[in-house]
């Protein structure tokens, strides 16, 4: 699962023994070497199932560890990308990585928690690529207010959707023992840990979209198939904020 530049077994441990931010300090510098990095073929599709949804202005990446996102946006926005994360340690690297690439456009990296974004009306686009299992189902509502108050009227909230193992697999029972193993982490450790990697019900998540005023679409993803039921394997979620009514003339 990982290169041999990755992280020990050991530094994992104390990664998980630590509070998500301090842990996330910790990882960043070998993130990049590990399997949570979201994998280019995820970033390609989504990057390519935007391109006819634009063109945008500017985009934030919600969440952005180590900026795995940043090529998302450079491709599509043409004036700014922003990254933001509550992690220096993250903020760091992706800072590095983004100072290697060009220019064009603008980046910026904001160091934030997402559940309270310094952002209003500011964007046209904004992706999250790996990052929810981080918040509790009720966290929601207050995450998705944020997300929509950061967005201009008509701006998209964009994260790709992978369809949940079956029960016959497993990747499911691994995915079952991991959360398991979380929640009797966090309830005789402290701090909490918080990643849930089935907490994340795509149905629960567009309901809660839609109560915050977003509507939601979701398109195919081609470039991984359908499983033997014919569902497509990866889709991608776009919810978009209403664009604003002008008044009718003489109002």
């Amino acid at each position: 699962m990982f290169s041999p530049e990755g992280p020990t077994l050991r530094e994992l441990a104390v990664q998980a023994l630590s509070s998500v931010e301090r842990g996330y300090d910790l990882l960043a510098p070998k993130f990049d070497r590990t399997p949570f990095r979201t994998p280019d073929p995820v970033l390609e599709a989504v990057a390519k199932a935007l391109g006819p949804l634009g063109p945008y202005e500017d985009g934030l990446d919600l969440c952005c560890g180590t900026g795995a996102g940043l090529d998302v946006l450079t491709g599509l926005c043409r004036r700014s990308v922003t990254g933001v994360d509550f992690s220096a340690g993250m903020l760091d690297v992706a800072r590095e990585r983004a100072a290697a690439g060009s220019g064009e456009p603008s980046v910026a990296w904001v160091r934030a928690d997402a559940r309270a974004l310094p952002f209003t009306a500011a964007f046209d686009l904004v992706v999250s690529f790996g990052a929810f299992g981080h918040f509790l189902p009720a966290e929601l509502p207050g995450l998705f207010q944020q997300v929509h108050n950061s967005l201009r009227p008509g701006g998209q909230f964009v994260f790709p959707v992978l369809a949940p193992p079956r029960p016959t697999s497993l990747a499911y029972w691994a995915l079952l023992g991991f959360d398991a193993a979380m929640r009797v982490r966090n309830s005789v450790w402290r701090p909490p840990f918080v990643m849930y990697y089935r907490a994340f019900r795509l149905g629960h998540v567009t309901r809660e979209l839609k109560r915050t005023g977003f509507t939601v679409e979701l398109r195919d993803l081609p470039e991984f198939g359908r499983r033997d039921d014919g569902a497509p394997r990866a889709r991608l979620l776009v919810a978009r904020r209403a664009a604003e009514v002008s008044p009718p003339p003489g109002a």
